[in-house]
């Protein structure tokens, strides 16, 4: 009992140590920066299908950097203030100007620089090391600015619109295109903005990096097979969402495709991306053999 009746002060010391000060001083700097902006999307952006997965990356972040703390506070004290202070003063402006104007995609994409920054101040160059995968994944919470949505949305609904013509009439079913307007039967689908697959895209780069940091795959090759597929396969899967509401419509009525449409089209884009994902993880593991690392 003698052995371990120290160790319970002890305990207490370290959790109120003095050298965690800096560390809460940072963290109230940062929530007073941060919370108005997640109250404000809250009410906003986070209650549209686009934007939806807000919350669901705010508290993946955090997960993240719960499982980094222990590395982040054991780094080497070397603060960099050098590199620190400019890149705060870059988060800063950022922040102050998306808050100015009201742009959701400046206002969170400020986080990195700042988090960045409060790392580097607080302990340098090691703690930025430490949690450079949950600072980088900050950038899933930032929404896509509407200028790049606009402009790669038009030509995303065409390319789907003319790969799903051509892979049902090749199947035998009577459907034509006219721009991205599907004719097949009596029925007439408009690829919307939302079929076009770019926020579908976002989410699973989300997901599909994720998965690679938590399975730590120690091979290079295997790891950049993955990154680079991850896009390929959002592309794919919702053009298999896009046949299932057609062949729904024509088989079952336009109420049917409706129905699946805000139902559940994405549910199935999502399984089916994550199971090509993980095939192809599973291939890859067979092909390239590695070892696995904790990634926390």
């Amino acid at each position: 009992m003698s052995l371990v009746h120290p160790d319970i002060p002890r305990r207490h010391a370290v959790a109120l140590s003095p050298q965690h000060v800096p560390w809460l001083i940072a963290l109230a700097g940062f929530a007073a920066m941060f919370l108005p902006v997640y109250w404000t999307a809250a009410g906003n952006i986070w209650q549209t299908d686009d934007n939806g997965h807000g919350p669901i990356m705010l508290v993946v972040c955090l997960y993240l950097f719960w499982t980094r703390w222990r590395a982040i506070v054991d780094a080497p004290d070397e603060p960099a203030p050098r590199l620190g202070w400019p890149l705060f003063a870059l988060g800063f402006c950022l922040y102050v100007f998306g808050r100015a104007f009201d742009i959701s995609s400046v206002e969170f994409a400020s986080q990195i620089p700042v988090v960045a920054s409060m790392l580097l101040l607080l302990k340098g160059r090691p703690a930025l090391r430490a949690a450079w995968f949950p600072v980088l994944y900050l950038v899933f919470m930032t929404p896509l600015p509407g200028s790049l949505v606009d402009a790669l949305t038009g030509p995303l609904k065409q390319w789907i619109s003319d790969i799903v013509e051509s892979l049902l009439y090749s199947a035998g079913y009577p459907i034509a295109r006219s721009g991205v307007i599907l004719s097949i039967g009596q029925y007439q689908l408009l690829v919307a903005d939302a079929c076009s697959g770019l926020h579908s895209m976002f989410s699973l780069a989300a997901l599909g990096t994720l998965f690679m940091y938590m399975m730590g795959r120690t091979s290079r090759v295997h790891n950049a097979i993955m990154l680079a597929a991850i896009l390929p396969i959002a592309f794919i899967a919702n053009i298999v969402r896009v046949i299932i509401l057609v062949l729904i419509t024509y088989h079952f009525g336009d109420e049917a495709g409706q129905g699946f449409l805000h139902g559940t089209a994405g549910v199935v884009l999502m399984l089916v991306a994550l199971g090509i994902l993980f095939a192809l993880d599973a291939v890859l593991k067979l092909v390239l053999p590695g070892k696995r690392h904790a990634s926390a």
